[in-house]
């Protein structure tokens, strides 16, 4: 019997099921005129499970509790056991959607960070939907360098520990140094001294936060 080649194009429908914990500003409910910027956090391996209180104490959600005025919505969703981040992205784009239903939400300003498998995972969703937002910062993280060109127009502000050692921070620089040779907005920060984790210098700096308030998303 011959060998048929044939192409299907079909539309299907997808179920996604994920946790999460919302972090709102102390004046959110004050405010009601005011629509308030949004950073999407991604947490470490560690975290993975369907048991939420395991981001409890940990990480951006919990940070921003810890700064005075903060004015940011911090959205932490949960990967499940044994997936990974860029097996989720559904979930967690359709998450963001429902927040944005549900709350006032400044819809030029949603920022995108991650730490460790948070920090991989912050690169691969910026690279798929760059669209959604505004800039990223990934935090001990890694991405293919050879997909570089999908973050071009991206502003990035990477983080990692110089004697890093769970992630080389060679696999971080390298996506870093592909931007560059593309003329990318990519700005890395390396922490002498210090190793894997990096969470408190990175999500402790003010700066950071000055610097996402800088860039809004670009509607073609």
């Amino acid at each position: 019997m011959p060998i048929v080649s044939g192409k299907l194009h079909k539309e299907i429908r997808k179920t996604v099921s994920i946790g999460y914990q919302l972090f709102l500003p102390a004046s959110y409910e004050e405010q009601m005129d005011k629509k308030w910027p949004v950073i999407l956090f991604l947490h470490g391996i560690k975290k993975r499970g369907e048991d939420i209180h395991m981001l409890d104490h940990y990480g951006l959600g919990w940070m921003a509790d810890k700064i005075p005025g903060f004015e940011f919505i911090v959205i932490s969703p949960q990967c499940p056991s044994l997936s990974s981040w860029p097996m989720e992205r559904d979930a967690v784009l359709t998450l963001m959607d429902e927040v944005f239903e549900t709350h006032r939400v400044d819809r030029e300003r949603i920022y995108l960070t991650g730490f460790s498998l948070g920090g991989h995972g912050a690169w691969d969703l910026a690279a798929y939907a760059p669209e959604r937002f505004a800039a990223t910062a990934p935090a001990a993280g890694w991405f293919d360098p050879e997909k570089a060109v999908l973050l071009k127009s991206m502003p990035i502000w990477a983080f990692h520990g110089e004697n890093d050692d769970v992630v080389e921070i060679a696999r971080d620089r390298a996506i870093v140094d592909a931007l560059k040779e593309r003329g990318g907005n990519v700005v890395f920060t390396t922490y002498p001294g210090l190793q894997h984790q990096v969470m408190d210098e990175t999500y402790g700096n003010l700066k950071l936060y000055e610097w996402m308030l800088k860039h809004t998303i670009k509607r073609m």
